[in-house]
């Protein structure tokens, strides 16, 4: 008796002294929240003008069913502040009642978003500015009388150019000044309001999608994503050709992975909106991918999206709409139960409810994410988001701000030359047994600073475009292999002009112009190892455009280490885990045929999805690498914008299987 006394004693001292902060203690949910899905939970944002309309109770009971008949969820996140609009601070608590008193968890969120422009531009706080100064610390301040965990949407950059700015930048560069403005934007104006008036306050920041140009900005994934209680993905890639970012598909998955690889455990989920698509398959991807990276949780943005009446449409989908595809609008629709009385319609909320309970039947069955290293420092930027467009081509990439020192496969864009030491690392990994590919933009930065790349390899980038038409392979330094479709016009791709010595390094995939070469993909040792030289088309985007034997030889030499690798057009991803298992996605419009290779041994292929098995079958093309011949092929056949994910089976002799394995 005297302990429980004693502990309820000290329980009441704390909840007064946050009282006396001027904090609302969180109310404990008579309902013990449970998790909609097993593999991750489901957050829905709510922003401030829906923040301000659910103070209703009518309002917020009948919004709520909406969602909640199409998709479950376990978090909300009840903006406080967006766009000089503030919630009203009397409703809050009462709409968080709300959604405890139903098992749901809800914690706050800020945008620090002031407008747009005359020309409907975006326009983040003026840091230099009282009056913004003032209003970004009453932001803060109020989400942490109401909440402790607050996530910041991803407005928290910077990009105004006042008289005021201009001053204060002085001599630094637009970089320099607004990384270490928002530094102190961050310490003093941010976390250190919210623990003033709540100790206990977690202040999460959302990075978002554009993570080549955040220093720019003031973004900074090196000092700020160790500040924060936490961090937040944005996921949202959208249409990657009728959107102004043109952001490719695979970066819902990579941009995750990259972020959990700053600060591992502590990436606490993917964002993904409703924006920007063409057709519904697209929105459904976005989904798919950010689960297939393992992101703990996933939060659908925003509740008036989700929320409306108005009834969800496939888009243009036309071409595949009678293939038997991962997302079946149909069964979607059947999928749906209107409420009692109601005649309502399945709406966005109802396509993310089905597409993550896709994902969420087999996603505990694949284990730790895995690909190709790929190194891009702090405050970086070159060849923009060119490992988005390898992994829409079937390379599977690991995207990590440290050298991967003794990596077996080390890829490396002109990002990496922000590295001073980078040759020294290079030369490391490839007396340490390891295969190192570097691209044509990394080559030519490092010639121009004179940084000794030429003790490497004697391979000089010359730049003087050359547009290609048909495409050779000479493996080994073996007879020549035609690259073309037959019967198939090849599109025009412009790359630059290397130079290199003959015998000395091998131009392994190789165009020809007019009698003239351009080598695509160059191989020369160097101790024990082997140096790459991958280049880049002028238009990163014609890597889409090289014929499929092009890309089939790319993946045999940049994947030969890899556990599994495909044979496939472009625009067919493949996802890798370290259990042996796989996920293979299409973004085509139209059914591919995908031949996958695999090293170990395997009986057959049993499909996470279906439950049916794959058997091998003898690929037509013997693989040209000596360490690839013993890999077991699988064809399948895979529909327009769907997905297949599989598991390796091993038969017979477990630990003649593992000893294979081994060499």
């Amino acid at each position: 008796m005297i302990r429980k006394s004693r502990a309820s004693g000290i329980l009441l001292v704390a909840l007064c002294a946050l009282c006396a902060a001027g904090v609302r203690p969180a109310v404990a949910a008579p309902v013990q929240a449970q998790r909609p899905f097993k593999n991750f939970s489901v957050a829905v944002y709510i922003p401030v003008r829906s923040t301000r309309q659910l103070a209703n109770p009518k309002t917020l009971r009948r919004q709520f069913q909406r969602i909640w008949s199409q998709v479950h969820f376990d978090t909300v996140y009840l903006e406080v502040y967006r766009d000089r609009v503030f919630a009203n601070p009397a409703t809050l608590d009462r709409i968080a009642a709300f959604f405890r008193r139903r098992g749901i968890t809800v914690d706050g969120g800020i945008t620090l978003f002031s407008g747009v422009n005359k020309y409907g531009q975006f326009n983040s706080f003026d840091f230099q500015n009282p009056r913004d100064l003032a209003m970004c610390k009453r932001a803060v301040r109020e989400a942490a009388s109401h909440f402790n965990t607050i996530i910041l949407d991803d407005f928290t950059f910077f990009n105004t150019r006042t008289n005021a700015d201009i001053r204060a930048k002085g001599k630094l560069s637009w970089t320099q000044y607004r990384l270490r403005k928002m530094r102190w934007v961050a310490k003093h104006l941010i976390i250190a309001q919210a623990h003033a008036v709540n100790p206990h306050a977690r202040v999460i920041i959302k990075f978002p999608n554009w993570y080549e140009h955040f220093q720019g900005l003031g973004f900074d994934l090196d000092k700020e994503a160790k500040m924060f209680g936490g961090i937040y993905t944005g996921d949202e890639t959208r249409d990657p050709v009728h959107t102004a970012q043109m952001l490719q598909q695979y970066e819902s998955y990579l941009i995750y992975r990259y972020y959990h690889n700053i600060r591992p455990h502590a990436d606490l989920g993917g964002w993904v909106d409703t924006f920007g698509d063409r057709y519904v398959d697209r929105y459904a991807e976005q989904l798919w991918d950010t689960a297939f990276a393992k992101a703990p949780q996933i939060t659908l943005f925003s509740w008036p999206q989700l929320a409306t009446a108005e009834v969800a449409y496939p888009g243009d989908r036309s071409a595949w709409a009678a293939d038997r595809t991962s997302f079946n609008w149909n069964a979607m629709v059947r999928s749906f139960k209107a409420p009692p009385g109601t005649d309502a319609a399945p709406g966005w909320a109802r396509v993310a409810g089905y597409a993550l309970a896709q994902v969420n039947a087999f996603l505990g069955k694949l284990g730790k994410p895995i690909g190709i290293a790929s190194y891009k420092p702090f405050q970086s930027s070159g060849e923009d988001f060119l490992q988005n467009y390898l992994g829409n081509v079937g390379i599977p990439i690991n995207l990590m701000p440290h050298f991967p020192v003794r990596a077996p496969v080390v890829l490396l864009t002109r990002e990496a030359s922000y590295d001073p030491h980078l040759v020294q690392q290079i030369k490391a990994n490839l007396r340490a047994g390891g295969d190192v590919i570097i691209t044509s933009g990394l080559l030519q930065k490092l010639q121009q600073q004179h940084r000794g790349i030429d003790s490497v390899a004697q391979i000089t980038y010359r730049g003087m475009p050359v547009t290609v038409r048909h495409y050779l392979g000479s493996p080994n330094g073996a007879a020549t292999l035609g690259l073309d479709v037959p019967g198939e016009r090849t599109a025009p791709v412009t790359f630059p002009e290397i130079r290199f010595y003959t015998n000395d390094t091998w131009p392994v995939i190789q165009g020809e112009a007019a009698a003239h070469g351009v080598p695509v993909l160059l191989m020369t040792g160097y101790s024990r190892g082997e140096l790459y030289v991958l280049n880049v088309p002028s238009n990163m985007g014609d890597f889409y455009r090289l014929p499929e034997p092009v890309l089939n030889m790319l993946r045999g030499y940049v994947l030969h280490r890899f556990p599994v690798r495909i044979n496939a057009p472009a625009h067919v991803a493949l996802f890798a885990y370290d259990n042996h298992t796989f996920v293979v996605e299409s973004y085509l419009p139209r059914p591919a045929t995908v031949r996958i290779f695999v090293r170990r041994p395997a009986a057959k292929l049993v499909n996470l999805v279906s439950g049916r098995s794959v058997l091998p079958s003898r690929a037509v093309t013997p693989s040209p690498l000596p360490d690839q011949r013993r890999e077991r092929s699988f064809l399948i056949r895979l529909a327009p914008h769907s997905f297949q994910a599989f598991a390796e089976r091993f038969g017979g002799d477990r630990r003649k299987g593992q000893k294979a394995a081994q060499r």
